[in-house]
């Protein structure tokens, strides 16, 4: 399924339903008077997050909805029925915008949670509502007021609890699919992914957690270079960052150089990221030519206070202690919070 993480939508409530104009008209029932009922309420535009959903695809390819408008009223002092509201399902973690103002009308970032873009209009008053002592036979009923229309922009930000960050075939997939049940495209050519992934990663039976994959950074992303920087807010909810590096010589950068250009990446972003615990993570321990450019940089890490592990996701070395730390400081995070 094809990862959207924005969309804008039109959204336009349900009118009021019609009063009724009418009198009562019985044998044997004399100055009956007016009977006319309400009409009923339009129905309102529902914006709900729903867990089933990962992806704003659906509010990309339906960009109009509409809510059903409210029943008209009717003789006998019946009001008319209420319209459906219309509810549009969303993935948790979903930011509603007020296209027009720009004003963040919700963050959806639990499941379930719901907010009411589009209020349904009034339903219009029957001439019963009219009658007075001096006026017992008013002629006037109203029309239904119209519903709420509104311009909607969405935007995601996948809600998880760890997120990989790195630049690109730093053995970010890898990782993920050794640990979860997530299965994003891996091959050795830079940008295989081209959408955030997600995983639970679970160590036993009281411990999981949801990790999330992200597209590789590379110098001047915030400008746009490579993938850019757009996927980035979906680590703006997680509460560890585990930055992985490919300590292999054959680039022309050393290892050094490339921590140093996704944490300028990270910076230039803001949101807090660089704020957020890290893990720096030397990955693809399993090359022989990797281990003394991958000692080399975790000294130069740990002088600088960062905690540094030493893996390979193809054979497991080191991947168990990893968890363990990322567990352990996801408890202290949320201690903190």
């Amino acid at each position: 399924m094809k990862f959207v993480d924005q969309a804008r939508i039109q959204v336009v409530a349900g009118a009021g339903g019609k009063g009724c104009l009418s009198f009562r008209r019985e044998a044997f029932v004399p100055k009956g008077g007016p009977d006319g009922g309400d009409g009923g309420k339009g129905g309102d535009v529902i914006l709900r997050a729903d867990p089933s959903l990962d992806t704003l695809l659906d509010c990309q390819c339906q960009q109009l909805y509409r809510a059903r408008r409210g029943g008209h009223g009717q003789g006998n002092n019946r009001q008319g029925r209420a319209g459906e509201d219309l509810v549009i399902r969303v993935p948790p973690g979903a930011l509603v915008f007020d296209e027009e103002t720009g004003e963040l009308l919700a963050d959806l970032d639990l499941p379930g949670k719901d907010v009411v873009v589009a209020c349904g209009g009034k339903g219009g008053r029957g001439n019963a509502r009219f009658a007075t002592p001096r006026n017992r036979a008013p002629r006037r009923a109203e029309e239904g007021q119209p519903g709420q229309e509104r311009r909607i922009r969405l935007q995601l930000k996948i809600i998880a609890d760890v997120g990989l960050v790195g630049m690109p075939n730093s053995g970010k997939s890898t990782l993920i699919s050794q640990v979860s049940r997530a299965r994003p495209k891996i091959a050795d050519y830079p940008f295989t992914t081209k959408a955030p992934a997600l995983g639970v990663v679970r160590l036993d039976d009281e411990t999981e957690f949801v990790m999330a994959d992200i597209p590789g950074l590379i110098q001047d992303a915030h400008k746009g270079a490579g993938m850019g920087d757009r996927f980035l807010r979906h680590v703006e909810r997680t509460k560890v960052l585990l930055h992985l590096i490919d300590p292999s010589p054959r680039y022309d950068e050393s290892p050094e150089a490339r921590f140093s250009v996704v944490m300028a990446e990270l910076d230039s972003y803001g949101a807090g990221l660089l704020d957020k615990p890290m893990i720096a993570v030397i990955t693809k321990m399993d090359v022989s030519e990797n281990i003394q450019p991958a000692r080399k940089l975790q000294r130069q890490l740990q002088k600088k206070g960062i905690p540094v592990h030493t893996i390979s996701a193809i054979t497991g070395a080191g991947v168990k202690e990893l968890l363990i730390h990322t567990t352990q400081m996801l408890q202290q995070a949320q201690e903190r919070r």
